[in-house]
C-alpha cells in the first residue's frame, strides 16, 4: 500500500526517515552494512516520487515535507557510489531535475522553495522564504551530489546542469564579518548581524554553526575563510569560545540550543545533524590531529553506555550512526562520495 496516492503496488515500501538527520551518517553506514536493503530502499524512493511527483523527504508515513533540503539525491549517489546500483541513475536525475525546478504541495522540503532565485541569482533571499541561507548551503550540496551522481553513471547532459549551481554556497558567505549570513531580495546583507543569534536565515542553529556548511567543497570554504591558518584559528574559536546562546527568531529556548550548552564545547552542537561533521574538517587545513582529538572528546564525553548514553535526540539512527563510523575511522563528511 502507498501511503502516496493511496494505491497497492508490488515491491517494498520504506517510511519513517527524515533524511536532513540521515543522509550525514545513517545512510552512509547503512549502505556498507546493508547493500541488498539498501538497492531496495534507493528503488522504493524512486517509486514514491513516481507516486506523489516528488521524492519524500520527511515520510510518516506519507508526505510531510518539514525540514529543508533535497536530501533523497544524496541517498542515490552515496549508494551509486558505493556500489548499490539496482536503479536507474537516469531516472533518479531526471527525478531530482523536476525537484530542483518545483514547488510540491507539502512543506518546505517538498520540491525546493526559493529554487528561482537560487537558480537565477545564486542564493535563496530571506523573505517570502523562511531559513533561506540554510536551504541555499543545502541545496548547493545536494546539487553536487546530482553532479557526482551524473558524472559517475556517465550522464553529461546533468553532469553540466548541476556543476553550475553547486557552488552556490559562495554567495552567501559575507567576506566582511567571515560568516554565512542572510541576504534581502536586492541583495543586501541583513542588517544587525550576530553569529551566535539563532533562526532566523538558518534552521535549529546560527551563522557559527552553519558557516562550515559546505560538505563538498571545504578547500573552497578554506580560501573564502582566508587560508589555512585563519581557518584553523577560527575553528579553534568555535570549539573553545563560550557556549552562548541567543534565541533570535525562536524567542525561546528549544532543546538543541540546552544541548549544546551542556555538552560544553563552544559553538559545537553535537546534539544536532547541522555540526555534526566539522570536528573532521581540521583533516582538510593541515591541522589532522585536532580531528583526532576532537573527535575522541566527543566519543568519550557525550556518548555513553547508559540510559542517557546519547547527547540529543536519536534521530532515526543518525546519532549513532555517527558514532560508529567515528568509532571505526571511516567517517564520510560528504556523503555521496567516495572519500572518508
Amino acid at each position: 500500500y502507498s501511503p502516496y496516492d493511496g494505491k497497492i503496488y508490488q515491491g517494498y515500501m520504506y517510511t519513517d526517515n527524515g533524511f536532513w538527520d540521515t543522509f550525514r551518517a545513517q545512510f552512509p553506514l547503512s549502505n556498507i552494512l546493508h547493500p541488498q536493503m539498501q538497492g531496495r530502499y534507493m528503488q522504493s524512493l524512486l517509486d514514491a516520487q513516481q507516486q506523489y511527483g516528488f521524492f519524500p523527504t520527511w515520510s510518516n508515513p506519507g508526505m510531510s515535507g518539514v525540514m529543508l533540503g533535497n536530501h533523497a539525491i544524496s541517498l542515490l549517489s552515496d549508494a551509486w557510489i558505493k556500489g548499490i546500483k539496482n536503479f536507474s541513475a537516469d531516472s533518479a536525475l531526471k527525478a531530482y531535475f523536476h525537484e530542483a525546478t518545483n514547488k510540491g504541495p507539502w512543506g518546505g522540503s517538498n520540491g525546493r522553495e526559493g529554487w528561482e532565485n537560487y537558480f537565477t541569482r545564486g542564493f535563496v533571499p530571506l523573505g517570502k522564504v523562511h531559513e533561506s541561507t540554510a536551504k541555499t548551503l543545502e541545496y548547493a550540496y545536494d546539487d553536487f551530489c546530482a553532479y557526482n551522481l551524473a558524472k559517475a553513471s556517465g550522464n553529461k547532459y546533468y553532469e553540466e546542469i548541476f556543476s553550475r549551481q553547486m557552488y552556490n554556497y559562495k554567495y552567501v558567505f559575507d567576506s566582511s564579518v567571515n560568516f554565512m549570513r542572510g541576504r534581502a531580495g536586492n541583495g543586501d546583507w541583513l542588517p544587525n548581524f550576530d553569529p551566535i543569534e539563532w533562526g532566523g536565515a538558518f534552521t535549529e542553529g546560527n551563522s557559527w554553526q552553519y558557516t562550515w556548511s559546505v560538505f563538498h567543497d571545504p578547500k573552497g570554504l578554506i580560501d573564502l575563510i582566508g587560508g589555512e591558518e585563519r581557518f584553523n584559528t577560527k575553528l579553534d574559536s568555535f570549539f573553545t569560545m563560550e557556549p552562548t546562546i541567543k534565541y533570535g527568531t525562536y524567542g525561546h529556548e528549544i532543546h538543541e540550543m540546552k544541548e549544546m550548552v551542556l555538552a560544553k564545547m563552544g559553538q559545537y552542537a553535537h546534539g544536532n545533524q547541522p555540526t555534526q561533521h566539522v570536528a573532521y574538517l581540521y583533516n582538510y587545513s593541515g591541522q589532522p590531529w585536532k580531528s583526532q582529538r576532537q573527535v575522541r572528546m566527543v566519543c568519550d564525553q557525550l556518548y555513553n553506555a547508559t540510559p542517557k548514553g546519547y547527547p540529543g535526540d536519536e534521530d532515526q539512527g543518525q546519532m549513532s550512526s555517527w558514532y560508529v563510523l567515528s568509532a571505526l575511522g571511516i567517517y564520510s563528511v560528504c556523503p555521496g562520495t567516495d572519500q572518508y
